[in-house]
């Protein structure tokens, strides 16, 4: 009979599969194994922590992400089986633990499985994550005295109620340590009720993104893992994928395995504020691992490859039991089990946690969204260089959806949605944004993925009538990503003096957002070409100034300065000393010998309607300046954030 244990390492490896088959059908196309109505976001959806990070930030749940109550729910009745069964992060860390410690002796691998004080740290990283979460909706309820003076009464004698209650029930001592707390609420309410200004920066961030398990390793796999293996058994992608500061990203995931070569499942132990959550909540588990005290030899073999370091030779932590059931499997005696009553031997239910590190956290969280904020990124000095994705909602409501999860990034056709570095500032670290240089191409007129596949909605799903302006939404005109900007210094046909049209051909808006006006410039200014003999399609210079073929692109003229025939011929070919010329329109008269010819160019300068570019960039990828291109989209006149229009009003 299949024992507990190793129905846990195949329930790990499904999940694990699973996950990385989600991350292979998050690629746009119509093969069954392509993005066809894969549920790739569900196990994001499973993670409690983006629904409840969603919820703090915004006040809603967007639907998928009701998946996390169920999680919960089950962790009430069971503990933390999301942690040891589903989650392919810890099941990662679990493989490298365990490959990295699994010869060294029994003594060795018990002292690595101790349990450290340390431990509470991933429960301070879950605390700031939810009050930077929360942080506006903790302004408000530190207004509520001004806005809802009488529900704040109410509040404050039900506060009073309780905690004379408990005093009651307490030492006076105890008592004493809730008066620094109650003066810092007290504080921190004058603090913010009396300013008047400012309050553009009492908003919610959510950056739970950085280090819960999900997003982070569906960023690492999606933007490291699978373009570094793309193409080694089967092509996910048509071309190379590149994404900026995708070393970081990796960093960060092979550091988070790295240090199981130090400790076993460190990541999971000391960092993930995902399995905090869990932990506060395994406190109610109606199920537990317990130990018979008569029954227990005092062996610490239990211990040996305990994945939560919980304990379980002593006084077992229940909020750190990742319920891997080893101690289980190897306890001699059989003292251990899985059982529905608490463990005779003794328990911990809930982590040793200080009112003082909780409210510096707390306050340390509020804190930190207003000082992300002070250089004006979401107001005055927002960056022109950050275009998002088309459906991204206003910059600070964007913040406060985005998980960085690199699902957008994945999904795009043409690799033009990349992870921001610091152009959004650093709670932007990691959001996506356009930069039309690497890919294949601009934004797709007729793709919509990046909305479609975004667990959140900070990439709202838009139907192609709508990006494109059309049916319905005729009136509003189509979804504007930016408008593109001709650079003359460095633009080929206003500082070189050489023909390009490559924007304006390219620009795929109907009517074309790129127009160009011709102009003619000399060739070659300063040297005169002088007629020694012609004919009605032929003239012949004294000297040899010319380059052979240099003139024979259909771009170059000749023209006579004097006399009737003002006017341009093309020039069809040329020596080093003749030109040919097309034999319309022809000379009034042929020209003499001595007769001065000017040589010109025609350049077709672009420029660009504003009222028409949607700033897609494919005017911006295709540019021929290789380097920092001569059209450029910046995120002036873009959809989403109507007060960044540079239009007058009227």
């Amino acid at each position: 009979m299949m024992g507990i244990r190793s129905t846990r390492r195949i329930c790990q490896g499904i999940f694990l599969v699973l996950f990385l088959w989600f991350c292979t059908a998050a690629t746009l196309g119509s093969a069954w194994w392509q993005l066809r109505g894969w549920p790739i976001n569900w196990l994001m959806e499973l993670d409690p922590l983006v629904g409840l990070g969603t919820l703090l930030s915004t006040g809603t749940v967007y639907r998928g992400l009701l998946w996390g109550v169920v999680t919960l729910v089950l962790t009430i009745f069971l503990g933390r089986f999301f942690c040891g069964w589903l989650c392919p992060m810890g099941t990662l860390q679990h493989l490298t633990g365990y490959a990295a410690h699994r010869f060294k002796p029994v003594a060795t691998k018990v002292r690595l499985n101790q349990y450290r004080s340390a431990h509470i740290i991933k429960y301070w990283i879950l605390f700031l994550f939810l009050a930077a979460a929360g942080a506006e909706l903790i302004s408000k309820t530190l207004l509520l005295p001004k806005s809802h003076p009488l529900l704040f009464l109410c509040l404050l004698l039900a506060a009073a109620l309780m905690g004379a209650r408990k005093g009651a029930a307490t030492r006076s001592r105890r008592r004493s340590r809730t008066l620094p707390i109650v003066a810092l609420l007290i504080g921190l309410w004058l603090l913010v009720i009396f300013p008047s200004s400012g309050k553009w920066i009492q908003q919610a961030s959510l950056q739970t993104g950085w280090l819960d398990p999900l997003p982070l390793l569906h960023r690492s796999v999606n933007l490291v893992l699978i373009p570094l293996f793309d193409g080694s058994l089967v092509h996910l992608s048509a071309t190379q994928r590149y994404y900026q500061g995708a070393w970081a990203i990796g960093a960060v995931f092979f550091a988070a395995l790295g240090l199981c070569l130090l400790i076993p499942r460190f990541y999971c132990r000391f960092v993930c504020p995902l399995g905090a959550l869990f932990g506060l909540f395994s406190r109610f588990a109606l199920w537990r691992i317990g130990k018979s005290k008569e029954q227990c030899r005092g062996c610490p073999n239990c211990e040996r490859n305990c994945e939560g370091a919980c304990e379980p030779s002593g006084t077992i932590r229940i909020h750190e039991c990742v319920l891997c059931m080893n101690c289980r499997e190897t306890c001699r005696g059989g003292a251990i089990g899985y059982r529905r009553f608490p463990s005779t031997a003794g328990e911990t239910s809930h982590p040793d946690l200080s009112r003082r590190g909780f409210v510096v956290t707390l306050c340390s969280g509020v804190a930190a969204v207003p000082m992300m904020r002070l250089g004006g990124g979401t107001a005055a000095n927002w960056s022109p260089r950050l275009v998002r994705p088309p459906g991204a909602l206003a910059e600070a409501d964007f913040l406060k959806r985005c998980l960085k999860c690199g699902q957008c990034m994945r999904v795009c056709p043409t690799n033009v949605i990349q992870p921001a570095v610091f152009a959004a500032g650093v709670e932007g670290i990691w959001t996506p944004v356009l930069n039309f240089r690497i890919g294949s191409s601009g934004c797709q007129l007729n793709c919509i993925a990046c909305g479609h596949v975004c667990p959140t909605s900070a990439i709202r799903r838009v139907g192609l009538d709508e990006k494109l302006g059309r049916g319905a939404h005729a009136t509003r005109g189509p979804i504007r990503l930016g408008t593109a900007f001709v650079d003359r210094g460095r633009c080929l046909p206003w500082a070189m003096d050489t023909p390009c049209i490559v924007c304006q051909e390219n620009c795929p808006v109907s009517p074309k957002a790129i127009t160009v006006r011709d102009v003619h410039a000399p060739v070659m200014s300063g040297k005169k070409f002088r007629v020694r003999r012609a004919d009605a399609d032929t003239i012949e210079f004294d000297g040899d100034l010319l380059t052979p073929d240099r003139l024979a692109t259909g771009d170059y003229f000749c023209r006579r300065p004097i006399g009737s025939d003002i006017g341009f011929r093309r020039i069809s070919g040329n020596t080093s000393n003749r030109l040919m010329l097309t034999t319309t329109p022809a000379w009034a008269t042929i020209p003499e010998a001595g007769e001065s010819i000017d040589i010109l160019i025609r350049l077709q300068q672009p420029y660009v309607d504003p009222q028409h570019c949607i700033g897609c960039g494919t005017c911006e990828h295709e540019c021929p300046v290789r380097g920092r291109r001569a059209i450029r989209v910046t995120a002036e006149n873009e959809t989403r954030n109507p007060a960044n229009t540079f239009f007058l009003p009227t």
